[in-house]
């Protein structure tokens, strides 16, 4: 079983929205999936994407492909935790 962590398509006509789901490569675009670890809204300008980061990786470490455009999501998530926790460990 080939698992991909893609885009589900859950947003009305004219005004996307998405799911990232963790899904089975065979299955379609909007059916069935393993795991939802995120959103995606494109209509929105700042903070467009909500990730579970600990789960992306998790799936990922598991052998699980990104989507392009989820990996790229998942690489700003990673730039952005670093950047929390590094004036955190600093600051200590």
């Amino acid at each position: 079983m080939a698992v991909k962590i893609r885009m589900k398509r859950v947003g009305t006509k004219n005004t996307p929205v998405y799911r990232i789901v963790v899904a089975d490569g065979r299955s379609p675009r909007d059916g069935k999936f393993i795991e939802e670890i995120g959103t995606y809204q494109p209509m929105k300008k700042d903070s467009n994407f909500v990730l579970n980061l600990e789960r992306a990786k998790y799936w990922v470490s598991k052998g699980a492909k990104p989507s392009d455009t989820v990996a790229s999501f998942i690489k700003k998530a990673s730039k952005a935790a670093a950047a929390v926790a590094a004036p955190a460990a600093s600051a200590s």
